[in-house]
């Protein structure tokens, strides 16, 4: 028996058709994620997925201990997740991530020299559609409990393409500033439909 236009097959379609894309924007402080995954949720009609940590530093007054960042990974995880389904649910292509598992293992091994999370974040890291990496091209800005300054940013940076590189996960550098580092990014993730 053949199923009909409003039957299973026709289910089987949606969800194919529309299975978002997770892209993952990642890069050391203050290099412009939060700004750029809104500018590319707004530019494609897609849902942005806040960074974890920062909302953890607002509502708590400080940075986390190095007991809690595995609660920061799982809750970034989790936020992601529950996008994708509703990017599922309302036909959005893109589901755009500010920040990655794998920050949260870099800053766990850097500021508390606890490598334990690698695993768990190069395996998270296999969802992603593309990941944009972004250059630590724009001037270094204090933003409270989160910047540590220059010198940490250069360390963090080298650490992230060191792991994007070990990995072998697709990934694309984004550089420059405002509509320059805006159109960069946008060509990278129309890359995935062409």
């Amino acid at each position: 028996m053949i199923p009909t236009a409003e039957g299973p097959l026709t289910n089987l379609v949606r969800d194919v058709r529309f299975n978002p894309q997770l892209i993952c924007l990642i890069g050391a402080e203050c290099t412009g994620k939060t700004t750029l995954a809104k500018a590319l949720a707004a530019h494609f009609s897609s849902l942005w997925v806040p960074e974890h940590l920062r909302s953890f530093c607002d509502l708590q007054g400080r940075t986390p201990r190095a007991d809690e960042q595995v609660l920061i990974m799982r809750a970034q995880f989790e936020q992601e997740e529950q996008a994708a389904a509703l990017a599922r649910q309302t036909a959005c292509p893109y589901v755009l991530c500010d920040s990655a598992p794998l920050l949260t293992a870099i800053y766990s091994d850097f500021y508390f020299s606890d490598p334990s999370l690698f695993e768990c974040a190069h395996v998270l890291h296999t969802r992603y559609a593309l990941t944009l990496l972004l250059q630590p091209d724009m001037p270094w800005v204090s933003d409270g409990l989160q910047r540590d300054g220059d010198p940490a940013r250069a360390a963090i940076h080298a650490r992230l393409r060191h792991e994007l590189h070990a990995m072998r996960h697709p990934c694309i550098e984004v550089s420059g500033s405002g509509d320059r580092r805006l159109q960069a990014a946008i060509l990278a993730v129309e890359t995935l439909t062409s």
